[in-house]
């Protein structure tokens, strides 16, 4: 199976205000994961829908937008499929959150870079309620499993932060970091519970003892949770166009840097590192002035389409 490969369908724009965002995934044994790939392709050519799908030999991950009939017309195809057992979970966007939508064929449906077996040996789920009583105890290692922008923009208190830039590392972290920690209690989270049911097959693999995670991932708590029973602080990042959400699932205040993915909060738009789609307080040390015009060219063809459009 190529590991890279790539295939856009064409989306719409919406009819209907309001965007449904859904996202889902599941570890399960895909026999022919370019099959698959072809029929979601022709589906998603009759129907109104923006963002992306990666599908794997061990499953499926993603997150899409579109009207309400969309989103049930893909949910229902992959539940005849025998994805009955997803995480899923949705939300909604004012704005268009995906430019595009895109299926896509790797190795992993989140990229970890060692062999797990997410399906036969994972931690012990907690609901939200759990997760707080969990937490709340001093004998509990709490580590946020999410990347360095991510944590940035809100986690857990008392988490720790791996200081990873992808998911990738997280292993070698692990080996620096954990491993003197074994008889310890560990208890991990992520956006939306995926990097999670990895990290924890990874933990006891190598031989933890007690590893726990947060079923469903930041997004199912921030659904669940009230804000005066929260221990989440800060806003989550989600990947689409929203930036971040907060408890309820609302849209957060975070911005991001179109330059370099960081989110930030309305205080650091407003310094004078920052500008639009070019620089920000974390990225402007970081490129050279050629680089800079070029992002203010791609920011000036991105203004451009967006007033064609309207």
């Amino acid at each position: 199976m190529n590991a890279t490969v790539e295939q856009l369908a064409p989306v719409e724009q919406q009819a209907t205000s309001g965007w449904v965002v859904a996202a889902l995934y599941q570890f399960k044994e895909v026999q022919d994961p370019a099959d698959l790939q072809q029929r979601l392709l022709d589906l998603v050519k009759t129907i109104n829908l923006c963002g992306t799908l990666i599908i794997a030999g061990e499953g499926i991950n993603g997150t899409v937008a579109g009207d309400r009939q969309a989103i049930d017309v893909i949910h229902q195809f992959l539940l005849n499929e025998g994805f009955n057992s997803m995480e899923y979970k949705e939300s909604h966007s004012d704005e268009k959150p995906f430019r595009k939508m895109k299926i896509k064929l790797k190795n992993e449906i989140v990229t970890l870079g060692v062999e797990v077996k997410p399906r036969d040996l994972v931690g012990h789920y907690l609901d939200p309620k759990q997760w707080n009583e969990l937490i709340a105890r001093d004998d509990v290692i709490l580590i946020d499993t999410r990347n360095d922008y991510e944590y940035k923009a809100g986690t857990f208190k008392g988490a720790i932060d791996p200081k990873t830039e992808t998911f990738r590392e997280f292993p070698e972290y692990v080996k620096k970091e954990l491993e003197q920690h074994k008889d310890k209690k560990i208890a991990m989270f992520c956006t939306g519970g995926i990097r999670c049911e990895k990290s924890t097959s990874l933990l006891l693999q190598e031989g933890f003892n007690e590893v726990y995670h947060l079923k469903g991932g930041i997004l199912k708590y921030l659904e669940e949770t009230p804000a005066d029973e929260s221990m989440w602080e800060g806003e989550c990042f989600v990947f689409d166009g929203r930036t971040a959400v907060t408890h309820g699932m609302e849209e957060g205040e975070n911005i991001k840097c179109h330059a370099c993915g960081w989110p930030l909060v309305p205080e650091e738009a407003e310094l004078p590192s920052y500008e639009h789609g070019v620089s920000c307080k974390y990225c402007i040390d970081k490129t050279s002035e050629k680089q800079k015009e070029g992002f203010r060219m791609r920011q000036s063809q991105i203004t451009a389409a967006k007033r064609k459009r309207l």
